[in-house]
């Protein structure tokens, strides 16, 4: 028995049997009863000592290099350990030791008391371990006691006893006994062997020399010279038996042949080759040619006369290109027997030759779908009004073109600046025109002061803005006047250079205040607490939008750099946010932090306008190309929806205060009414569907709808033409 449990095999007692030489003389390994003695061993020999079991365990490696040492010398007798062990095993056997060699076979024969201290094994058999995830144990002993589960080290307990252990690449876990066990040396050798795809023992030769178990008496002339014997020249009756069998079956039909296929005489020249089974092969790679057109009445050698050209178009043929020539002219016989030779027959025959040799082919999947269902599902516009659909009043009065409109808070006034040099204000419900400033030159822009209390209005006309009172309010006229007056020794503002470039100045014609730019101005927007103004000059970076102060009378530019020639700008409904768009984007700002948001590419020819939803995440962006682009600024800072819809420039967009309703104009004299609903819910996107078509004003100067408002409190909207006509739409 070997020191590790198993038994010795007649390999490992080989070396044991050999005789054995020492100083020159033979001593045999058998001892004198015949029996086979096993070498003595001393006492010193760490392989069989009876030390500690811990001295044990530490040196494995040792001990399985001892034993392999010991019991697996090779036949030739040159392994020098096995040769110091023997000798050691002849002075004893030499000394007639009897004791001595019965002591070491007891060490021999004393078994391994490790297995005593082997923990309870294991016994859930075949079941598997998922089932004891969640329990406190991993499976049950011989005798039905709960085996605990072991307390696993964490991540970083493990990786530091990895770290100090030199041997942890040999430990591995054994899953069913819950225990951590430590590979031998021979053990990795194996393992090692085992992927190489080579033998798991080292002594076993894949390539061992062939063993002839066999022989015979004639090996050296396996041919023999014996005569053919009669059965080969004489027909087997067993094989003729067989051959009618199969003429019986076939007779019967009980065999059948499979019958040669039948190519058909007759084919269809005009059909389709894809149905055809002569292609089905081919499967999705073959492709048919595609068929040339059949012939015409025109082709008949005796057609109607109607086909027949005269000799005028005959004439004409010749004057004409060749490409757009007709290939083939129709002639009239009595007969067919009097039909000439096609004298374009080589020609075309070629021309097909090549058509079908370079014309390139692909094949195109058709789908079948109906076109409706590709629509989308918007609700019925019946469920969706009120909305502006006919022109309810005309306010007529101005001579030029009507350039901008603005209403004032309350509904009630509505303000127009026109080309000829004239701001009007107009009664909404009655269409009368109450106050008239002539002020010679071309408006450009209007805007009413948001504030109720502040019935004051901010027109821009060339290099002057004026901020004028409409005196509708008589109650609030000493507070307008004394925030209308302007002091003249008080500073413009505390940079040079701005109050070199802007000067505030009292305007006794028109009991207002102007401000002098060094540009034209554009636009103006008013701040919705009505104390801040914008104004925008489409010239230059660095001052082309300003930010003004009624109250104190101040100016200030945008402390950023623009990107571009500014356009438009507006403010945020309810946020300190300013928006300003230039002719390819719209740059998003923050007043009170000075900083860059972001910015809103449209991706459109050039932005004419701009317009934020009340509730201020959405914002509508009208272009020169005809194309409106819907924001989410909590989506992307793409275009939500690009709205195609007006064959001409956009002049001006518009969203209603209360109503979910947003408006487009332009210069095809028409204005666009949409449904554009924002719901509160993050997770569903805006709706938006077109409502109507307004028609009505005519085309002045290539010119058309300049202008569009919403009223603030009715779903009505207010339209601006070329035509000098104000037009208002109800529902």
């Amino acid at each position: 028995m070997r020191k590790d449990g198993k038994k010795l095999k007649d390999d490992d007692l080989k070396p044991i049997e050999k005789e054995v030489v020492v100083n020159g003389s033979e001593v045999p390994s058998d001892s004198e009863d015949g029996s086979v003695e096993s070498p003595v061993v001393s006492d010193d020999d760490e392989s069989f000592s009876e030390g500690d079991d811990s001295s044990r365990n530490s040196d494995s490696e040792s001990e399985s290099g001892s034993e392999h040492s010991d019991f697996s010398e090779d036949e030739d007798g040159e392994n020098p350990s096995n040769e110091g062990g023997l000798s050691d095993g002849v002075d004893d056997l030499n000394q007639g030791d009897q004791s001595a060699s019965d002591d070491s076979r007891e060490v021999v024969d004393e078994s391994d008391s490790s297995e005593d201290e082997v923990g309870p094994r294991n016994t859930i058999g075949d079941v598997p371990l998922e089932w004891y995830k969640e329990e406190e144990h991993i499976g049950y002993d011989v005798a039905g006691k709960k085996i605990k589960k072991k307390e696993r080290l964490d991540k970083l307990d493990s990786f530091l006893a990895r770290t100090d252990d030199s041997n942890s690449w040999r430990k591995i876990t054994d899953e069913i006994e819950d225990e951590e066990v430590e590979l031998t040396k021979e053990e990795t050798k194996l393992i090692r062997r085992l992927l190489k795809g080579q033998a798991p023992h080292a002594d076993f030769d894949p390539h061992a020399p062939y063993i002839d178990w066999f022989a015979w008496d004639g090996a050296k002339h396996p041919l023999s010279n014996a005569p053919e014997p009669k059965r080969r020249f004489i027909p087997s009756k067993w094989e003729s038996k067989k051959v009618v069998r199969y003429i019986r079956a076939i007779r019967k039909g009980l065999i059948t042949f499979d019958k040669p296929k039948e190519e058909p005489r007759f084919y269809n020249l005009w059909g389709d080759e894809s149905s055809s089974t002569e292609k089905a092969g081919h499967g999705l790679s073959y492709i048919p040619a595609p068929k040339p057109k059949l012939p015409g009445h025109e082709e008949s050698y005796n057609p109607s006369l109607e086909y027949i050209p005269t000799q005028e178009e005959i004439s004409a043929y010749q004057l004409m290109f060749e490409e757009d020539r007709p290939k083939f002219i129709p002639k009239r016989f009595t007969s067919l027997r009097s039909v000439p030779a096609y004298e374009k027959s080589v020609r075309e025959s070629f021309d097909r030759c090549l058509d079908l040799y370079l014309c390139p082919r692909a094949r195109k999947k058709r789908i079948n779908i109906d076109p409706e269902s590709l629509k989308p599902k918007l609700p019925s516009r019946k469920d969706l009004k009120p909305y502006p659909t006919t022109c309810y009043l005309e306010y007529k009065g101005h001579k030029g073109p009507v350039k901008s409109l603005s209403t004032d808070p309350s509904g009630q006034y509505i303000a127009s600046g026109s080309l000829d040099g004239t701001v009007r204000i107009w009664e909404v419900e009655t269409g009368r025109c109450i106050k008239i400033w002539e002020l010679g030159e071309p408006v450009h822009h209007v805007a009413w002061n948001p504030l109720p209390e502040l019935p004051i209005l901010a027109v821009s006309m060339g290099q002057d803005v004026f901020i004028l009172n409409t005196g509708i309010e008589k109650e609030e006229h000493k507070m307008i006047a004394d925030l209308l007056h302007v002091e003249t020794s008080t500073a413009q503002d505390d940079s040079e250079s701005m109050a070199s470039a802007v000067s505030w100045s009292q305007c006794e014609r028109y009991e207002g205040i102007r401000i002098k730019h060094f540009k034209t101005v554009s636009s103006v927007e008013w701040h919705r607490k009505g104390d801040y103004f914008s104004t925008v000059m489409p010239a230059g970076e660095s001052k082309a939008v300003l930010i003004h102060l009624l109250s104190k009378k101040l100016t200030q530019r945008l402390p950023f750099k623009l990107h571009g020639l500014p356009v438009s700008s507006t403010f945020h409904p309810t946020r300190s946010i300013f928006f300003v768009s230039t002719k390819k984007n719209v740059r998003v700002y923050d007043l009170v932090k000075k900083k860059f948001i972001k910015k809103l590419e449209a991706g459109v020819r050039e932005i004419s306008s701009i317009s934020i939803h009340p509730g201020g995440d959405n914002v509508i962006v009208g272009s020169k190309d005809g194309k409106l682009c819907w924001f989410d600024m909590d989506l992307s800072s793409k275009p939500y929806k690009i709205l195609k819809s007006h064959p001409k420039d956009i002049t001006n967009v518009a969203f209603h205060r209360t109503y979910p309703l947003f408006a487009s104009c332009s210069d095809d004299c028409t204005a666009y009414v949409f449904h554009g609903m924002v719901y509160s819910d993050l997770n569903q996107n805006p709706l938006i569907v077109p409502l109507e078509i307004l028609h009505g004003h005519a085309s002045a100067n290539g010119r058309g709808v300049l202008d569009c408002k919403f009223h603030p409190r009715q779903p009505w909207l207010f339209t601006a033409g070329a035509d000098s006509i104000i037009k208002l739409f109800c529902h």
